[in-house]
């Protein structure tokens, strides 16, 4: 991830386009309330050609707003996709941050030129669609396919796969289904209360309050299911036996994790368009696992172990819907070292999402998965205090972190970010004893969860782009926490060592 800041006056820019977004032009009037992210994103897009001037694109470059975030002082982050002569550019992603009529700083992807790179004609055929492929990588023309299939395990695949045009070497693969890794069982939330929508005489699982997302039952099947319905708006029975019990659940974990973001960040809805997702239960027969899924905009829950234990716990459901906030912002790449922050990403913000929930059946803890018993030994998932302590996920960064699976590299950033929020040694939070270590052997002391977690999405929307490896995290952290409480903090100063004790410097 590379940063600069600029000198450049953007005052075309500045002025009446921005004054739509939130930020005052010389003679424009206060809004009375603020823009709705579909105005926000259309107040970029007529900023788009001026910006890429200012940041002396080439004539074939095209930016594509995909997001906007405004603080309070008048700044704007502004998140754009490039094209190059209609193709899409892979890695060419960029944040654009304006303040008083200025572009202050420009966080890229990549900082290669594209300038000279030639498109030619087709730009599809049987070996899929032409991009530009710049990540991690001199920009060349490549093919990206995407595979649809079901793995043994029922798991959806879209599998991306980056071919270069002119060698046929294969450049990345990716799966875009994101899920949890694991077999076993799931318990529930208990009984909680409901938003519904009443049609006629019938009650639907569709929540108005929240972008009516809704839940729909596969009924052990698999495509869109139907919206579950109930004659009396009271749901399930507390097992297995009623299928609306799955309902309830992830109803609950969906509308918690949209109170999450929108109470926390100020996020309304994953998009922050107030669209709510579509959850589905009943996936697949057996299938313990549960996943995330862009194409569609939705989760899916198997039932787990003999049909008996939907995977839907609190921070499965954060977990899951969170890799939908990370691909609506930094879209962190789903491979090597991006693709540990993106899990880490959902992992932090299922446990925070969780602590936030306050749900007696199922309290806020540091670990990931605790109540599905996903291996059937009564384990977590994940722990985030001590990543190791699962057998597989990494405490601390090495040159190899890249190699390993993102569910296992995810534990460096999971690590740093309970180190932060807690502090190093010995403790019991929510009657869960901890005890984390740090590569140094020296302590670190805990900023709070409420500090990191802002911390931590503010990097994401903000400093992130779908290259950023563990290094650039941490840069981009920093500067996020210099953003929020200044870079003579103490907040600077956590998040730095937070970070060597995780041997990243």
């Amino acid at each position: 991830m590379k940063r600069k800041t600029l000198g450049i006056t953007t005052a075309l820019v500045a002025g009446a386009a921005l004054a739509a977004t939130g930020t005052l032009g010389a003679n424009a009037a206060p809004r009375p309330t603020a823009p709705t992210q579909q105005e926000a994103l259309h107040a970029a897009a007529e900023q788009a050609g001026t910006i890429s001037s200012a940041l002396g694109l080439s004539g074939g470059e095209r930016l594509v707003p995909r997001d906007v975030v405004r603080d309070a002082d008048g700044t704007h982050h502004l998140r754009f996709d490039r094209t190059l002569n209609g193709l899409k550019v892979i890695g060419g992603d960029l944040v654009v941050t304006q303040k008083s009529g200025q572009v202050t700083g420009v966080t890229k992807a990549s900082e290669a030129s594209l300038a000279g790179l030639g498109t030619a004609a087709p730009t599809t055929n049987a070996a899929g669609t032409l991009v530009v492929f710049a990540l991690d990588h001199a920009p060349v023309l490549a093919w990206e396919t995407v595979t649809h299939s079901v793995k043994d395990d029922q798991t959806p695949s879209e599998l991306h796969t980056f071919t270069d045009a002119t060698t046929g070497a294969t450049l990345l693969t990716y799966d875009d289904v994101h899920h949890v890794e694991g077999t076993g069982q799931s318990t529930y939330t208990g009984t909680v209360g409901l938003n519904t929508t009443q049609s006629v005489s019938t009650f639907q699982l569709k929540d108005p309050a929240r972008g009516n997302q809704a839940v729909n039952n596969l009924n052990n099947g698999s495509g869109t299911g139907t919206l579950f319905t109930d004659a009396d708006n009271k749901w399930g029975n507390g097992t297995y036996t009623d299928k609306a019990t799955a309902g309830v659940d992830a109803a609950f974990g969906a509308a918690k994790t949209w109170d999450y973001y929108k109470n926390i960040h100020g996020r309304s809805g994953i998009k922050n368009n107030g669209q709510g997702a579509l959850s589905k239960v009943h996936y697949g027969n057996n299938y313990s696992n549960a996943f995330w899924s862009d194409s569609c905009f939705c989760m899916t829950y198997g039932d787990g172990a003999q049909n008996r234990n939907p995977l839907t716990s609190i921070d499965v459901a954060a977990h899951e819907m969170s890799h939908g906030v990370t691909s609506a912002t930094a879209g962190l790449v789903y491979s090597g070292e991006s693709g540990g922050l993106n899990e880490a990403t959902s992992d932090i913000f299922g446990s925070t999402t969780e602590f936030y929930a306050a749900n007696t059946t199922d309290a806020g803890d540091y670990l990931i998965g605790e109540k599905i018993n996903i291996r059937g030994d009564g384990k977590p998932l994940r722990y985030m205090d001590k990543p190791s302590k699962d057998g597989k996920s990494l405490d601390y960064w090495s040159s190899t972190a890249g190699n390993v699976d993102v569910h296992y590299s995810s534990g460096i950033a999971n690590h740093f970010f309970y180190l932060l929020s807690e502090g190093s040694g010995q403790k019991t939070i929510n009657g869960v004893t901890y005890d984390s270590p740090t590569t140094d052997g020296q302590p670190v002391t805990g900023i709070g969860r409420d500090k990191a977690e802002k911390i931590w999405y503010r990097a994401l929307t903000t400093k992130f782009t779908s290259s950023t490896k563990y290094a650039a995290a941490r840069t981009g952290t920093l500067a996020a926490t210099a953003d929020l409480y200044g870079a003579s903090s103490p907040e600077y100063a956590a998040v730095n060592r937070a970070w060597a004790a995780v041997n990243v410097k």
